[in-house]
């Protein structure tokens, strides 16, 4: 069964890191940008170690190394996992989502 989660539910997402503060910190604010260019204000991104994520996650996005780290945290809560910390396809997904009015997906087997 495939998690997901209308945009239009998702208050908070969750940028999880394994503890640093430098590639995943510039994917936070890259999204944030991304998020702010289409317009996209009803949501807000947060930046936290994926030993951290609160049981209550809604949306988690993670390096994919992580992801099931992340998703022991949150088992309820969507977890897309990315490659790469910047330029990603999966952030442009997510705007899209947002501005789309469709569903955010988990991309994980």
């Amino acid at each position: 069964m495939t998690h997901s989660i209308p945009a239009s539910q998702v208050s908070t997402i969750i940028l999880a890191c394994e503890a640093g503060m430098g590639s995943s910190l510039m994917s936070v604010n890259s999204l944030k940008k991304k998020l702010k260019q289409a317009k996209v204000t009803s949501v807000t991104v947060v930046h936290k170690p994926a030993r951290g994520i609160p049981t209550d996650a809604q949306v988690i996005l993670v390096h994919k190394g992580l992801a099931r780290v992340a998703q022991g945290k949150a088992p309820d809560a969507v977890v897309v996992a990315f490659s790469q910390f910047l330029n990603d396809p999966v952030f442009d997904g997510i705007v899209k989502a947002f501005t789309d009015n469709s569903d955010i997906v988990s991309n994980l087997e």
